[in-house]
């Protein structure tokens, strides 16, 4: 019951209908990203997924990771998988040939990381971490530190991770107290993180540390942070890990789920400081942090996702194997995917996760455009879009994320909240996802705040009118989708008038922002992935008039489209309700009548 099948067709679906993969491969260097490469990367991802990852995700979450000898040792297996997920070449899938990566558009990327995060969430958050400090070390580091360490990250060889949280500084990074003396070529770092996803293992032979830490002279709050690297091995001249550095793992936290992904208290420069290199310039650590932490909420999000389907899938063929009750027009005892309640709950669950894959899939090829556009005007409103759907990305499907792995749990009934079953691994392991890498309620106050208010709504007007243009399109696609249309129209209306509401209210009310944010971004949420699955109700449309359905696929889009639209889509009225609704009932008590 705990098996994992990458959803192949469904995902080259996205890819080629919604995301448009035939844009992204008109951009320099993604020519080769064929239809047929394309398939036969995510065919050959899917089978490490289901073989290798899977059947380690269960056994990984009652090991567990320790520390042992001054190290992390991970969960049995895991060392073995890590090596074949190295030789497969899977680390540098999306990243530049110059650091010996492959090059395929971050589209397609996103698809096979879905299948490492639904296969293993622990095991997959390695690989997670390690890209976004690529990209930070690409995008912010020197010439030398690139060479350095760029390749044998790309390759896999090494690892990475971002070090930000302390004990007394969690989302408030102006109190990080971690120090970096100047020292010759390099500086001294002391102090401790925590919260550091795969800090310390076992399966590579490098770490390669992003940390945020104080240089003596810098000014107060997050304008005097700055970004070092700090590996775990100082490389010798030839490259390869020498002497050990002065950062050690202090223990490994006991949490609620991902029980397999070591995430260590980091001790640094217990021993007089551990040696660490300036990336950049002094006191622009955090700008140079974003770039990993944009990327690694996009990334979340697409946890979201993947946890759900995962969910999904057990759910699903539990339902198809418990025998349990009778049900109208069958003889005798029936398995429970027979009662409408089960089906209602499949139902949710199968269509937010179809709304929620477009939606991440989108996003990442809009990525691809805003870096990879010859046009800089081009570039920069894909980038806008992409900075405007970030937050949605993580908050939305985190936050589906967390009502679909318990719907896996609730379809399971009894069996679902024993452990053996791994239903509430699932539950579990979700539950991360909207806290880390900035918590649902920063999502909100992004959206609301850089992403609305400071641009006085012009992307979100673009957005809007973009959805528009192809929601109206539904209004030819003859009545078996008037539903769809109606729903996307009224749902349009209720994101427009919240984002009117906000712009008009904001000056007056300091306390609106922050009261109304969570309902915005759950509005937006629900529309854009309603939006998303009214583009896929048309395509499939197309397909069933070419004669294209042997399978049943097509069918398949238009009946979760419906039921998205008359089940799911009604929500944004209750949003916007929350949204309209102001900050005076929010901060109408006292501390002392809380």
């Amino acid at each position: 019951m705990t098996s994992y099948t990458a959803p192949t067709r469904e995902m080259q679906f996205v890819i080629s209908e919604l995301a448009g993969l035939e844009q992204v491969r008109q951009l320099p260097g993604f020519e080769e990203a064929t239809p047929d490469l394309v398939e036969a990367v995510l065919e050959e991802a899917a089978r490490l997924a289901s073989e290798v990852l899977a059947p380690i995700n269960k056994s990984g979450d009652l090991e567990g990771s320790r520390v042992e000898n001054d190290g992390v040792v991970v969960a049995e297996g895991f060392k073995e998988a890590y090596g074949q997920f190295v030789e497969g070449g899977w680390p540098g899938l999306k990243f530049s040939p110059e650091f010996g990566g492959q090059g395929l558009p971050a589209l397609v990327s996103t698809a096979v990381d879905e299948m490492w995060q639904a296969a293993n969430m622990s095991f997959a958050l390695c690989p997670l971490l390690t890209q976004g400090a690529i990209d930070a070390i690409e995008i912010h580091g020197s010439d030398a530190q690139q060479a350095l360490y760029l390749e044998k990250m790309v390759s896999g060889q090494w690892t990475g991770t971002m070090n930000l949280t302390e004990p007394q500084a969690g989302s408030d990074l102006a109190a990080v107290r971690t120090r970096a003396e100047p020292a010759g070529d390099h500086h001294l770092i002391t102090g401790q993180k925590i919260y550091i996803t795969w800090g310390d293992h076992n399966v590579a032979e490098n770490i390669v540390h992003l940390v945020l830490a104080r240089t003596p002279e810098a000014p107060e709050g997050v304008k005097g942070i700055s970004l070092f690297i700090v590996p775990k091995f100082l490389p010798d001249a030839d490259g390869s890990p020498g002497t050990r550095n002065d950062v050690h793992p202090v223990s490994v936290e006991h949490k609620m789920g991902i029980h397999a992904s070591p995430t260590c208290v980091m001790s640094y420069g217990d021993h007089g400081g551990a040696v660490g290199y300036l990336v950049g310039e002094e006191n622009k650590g955090l700008v140079y942090m974003f770039t990993m932490m944009n990327r690694a909420r996009l990334s979340v999000g697409l946890q979201g996702l993947a946890i759900s389907e995962r969910a999904y899938q057990q759910a699903r063929e539990y339902a198809r194997q418990r025998v349990q009750g009778s049900a109208v027009g069958h003889e005798g005892r029936v398995t429970i995917i027979h009662h409408a309640d089960v089906r209602r709950m499949l139902m949710v669950m199968k269509s937010h996760i179809e709304a929620m894959r477009a939606l991440a899939y989108v996003t990442m090829a809009e990525l691809d455009m805003a870096e990879k556009s010859t046009d800089e005007a081009a570039r920069e409103r894909h980038q806008v879009r992409v900075d405007l759907l970030t937050p949605v990305v993580k908050g939305w499907l985190t936050e589906v994320g967390q009502e679909l792995t318990s719907l896996g749990v609730q379809i399971h009934g009894g069996m679902g909240f024993i452990e053996e079953t791994g239903a509430a691994q699932y539950f579990r392991d979700a539950r991360i996802t909207t806290i880390y890498e900035g918590t649902t309620g920063i999502q909100a106050l992004d959206l609301v705040g850089r992403k609305t208010l400071r641009d006085a709504g012009r992307a979100q007007a673009e957005l809007l009118a973009d959805m528009r243009a192809d929601v109206e399109a539904l209004a030819e696609a003859g009545p078996e989708l008037d539903e769809v249309h109606a729903a996307l129209v009224q749902g349009l209306n209720d994101h427009e008038q919240a984002v009117k509401y906000l712009l008009g209210q904001f000056q007056a009310d300091p306390d609106l922002p922050g009261s109304v944010a969570f309902n915005m971004l759950m509005l937006m949420g629900t529309v854009a992935g309603g939006w998303q699955m009214g583009r896929a109700a048309l395509r499939a449309r197309q397909a069933l008039d070419r004669g294209e359905d042997g399978d049943g696929f097509y069918r398949t889009k238009l009946a979760t489209a419906r039921f998205y639209a008359r089940h799911i889509m009604p929500r944004t009225k209750a949003y916007l309700g929350g949204a309209l609704a102001g900050s005076e009932d929010v901060m109408s008590l006292t501390e002392a009548e809380f």
